[in-house]
């Protein structure tokens, strides 16, 4: 008979952004005139810019010609748009990494899911808390834990991020082989130092240890003595793969575009201790299991890095941060404590009331839709998310019913 992976059976009933899709259908079918404002899921609200509109266009008027027409692209993505990455988001900060160091994919939510593949099941894994749910359903679905008790699975490491280490987690009490470590941080907005970020390099590099490093939000950072990427530091690319997303910065959301850096150098290991290169095991995993991001698309996100792009990228990434910018300031004026919309689109909002009761509150008293902390880990709870990807309308609307809801 056919029989089913049960590691499925171990992930919780609901997956938190469909349990808030769920509340909030049911309060707009049972409040027909309210208005909603979603400050939620971190989905951008504005166009793409123009220079990658005109960049697809363009693509597209090549596929209706025979003499431009392409097919089948490579798997690891067109070598115009991996040079451009490599020269623009890499090299210019310093960073040593090649165009075939890069690998175009269709989200950075699927690569940091599917790159656990690689890995054996008795890895011991360690995943901060609270965290972006992918890292750690990926790794129940494989098997690398045991049941789920109390907000947590048996079986992974739990880095935590509280207040008291200002969001930024400490390095593992015990040995760990495979780290998640994701900065701007999702869901807090916490940023991480390059003393810090080295400490964890060095964990890795002594322990024979490999960091997973989402990157997705790097384009926010705006203080520019922080790493925007792993490789900024000394010896990361023996030890790290970074994940990159078009997504936040250029609007790619609807349009699906990433990338996965995997240094030649960056090894793991078989049962016997021999070393083996993990970009030739990702691409094999890669060019069997996925088919490359369309020819027009990767042009469109060529154009991010055009002088055009790069202008247009940044007036969209200030206006997020603008946003950031008033939530915050009104949250701190209501008097919570909260972190994040300095470096990062998000703000990390802490009460003294369960987050999913805050969640409540402020949907039916509000009309303002929030991520609940709980649904990133244990250490989220208490806590709520917003997300500053919204129209600054809807922001200013948003705070102003904050205000008369908890004013």
């Amino acid at each position: 008979m056919i029989t089913i992976n049960e590691h499925y059976l171990k992930l919780q009933a609901s997956y938190l952004f469909s349990d808030i899709a769920r509340r909030v259908a049911a309060f707009q079918e049972a409040n027909p005139g309210r208005e909603v404002i979603r400050l939620g899921i971190g989905d951008v609200t504005r166009a793409l810019p123009k220079a990658c509109i005109e960049a697809f266009h363009k693509a597209v008027d090549e596929m209706a010609d025979d003499s431009t027409f392409r097919g089948y692209g490579p798997e690891q993505g067109y070598s115009f748009l991996r040079e451009a990455i490599a020269r623009h988001d890499f090299q210019a900060r310093g960073a040593e990494v090649a165009p075939d160091e890069v690998f175009v994919s269709d989200g950075a939510k699927c690569d940091t899911g599917n790159i656990q593949e690689l890995f054996a099941a008795g890895i011991r894994v360690a995943i901060p808390d609270p965290v972006y749910p992918v890292y750690l359903d990926t790794n129940v679905m494989a098997g690398r834990t045991g049941s789920f008790s109390d907000g947590r699975y048996q079986g992974i490491v739990y880095l935590e991020s509280t207040r008291e280490n200002n969001y930024v987690p400490d390095l593992p009490a015990e040995r760990v082989d495979l780290i998640y470590l994701c900065f701007p941080n999702n869901p807090t907005g916490s940023t991480i130092t390059r003393e810090q970020l080295a400490t964890w390099v060095q964990y890795a590099r002594d322990h024979r240890a490999l960091i997973l490093f989402d990157a997705a939000y790097a384009a926010f950072i705006r203080d520019d003595a922080l790493p925007q990427s792993i490789y900024e530091i000394q010896g990361a690319r023996e030890v790290a793969v970074e994940f990159r997303s078009f997504s936040k910065n250029a609007g790619f959301t609807g349009t699906r575009c990433a990338y996965t850096v995997v240094p030649r150098e960056c090894m793991a290991y078989d049962a016997a201790g021999g070393r083996h290169a993990l970009h030739g095991l990702w691409n094999r995993r890669h060019s069997t299991k996925f088919n490359g991001v369309s020819y027009p698309v990767q042009r469109a996100a060529e154009a991010v890095y055009s002088e055009e792009g790069k202008a247009q990228i940044r007036e969209l990434v200030d206006y997020y941060m603008q946003n950031a910018a008033l939530i915050a300031e009104v949250i701190g004026g209501l008097g919570f404590h909260s972190v994040g919309g300095k470096n990062a689109p998000y703000i990390w909002i802490g009460s003294d009331r369960d987050s999913w009761q805050f969640f409540d509150q402020l949907l039916n008293e509000a009309g303002v839709v929030c991520t609940p902390g709980a649904g990133f880990g244990r250490c989220g709870r208490g806590y709520i998310r917003l997300s500053a990807f919204n129209s600054r309308a809807n922001v200013e609307k948003a705070m102003e019913r904050l205000r008369r809801a908890l004013g």
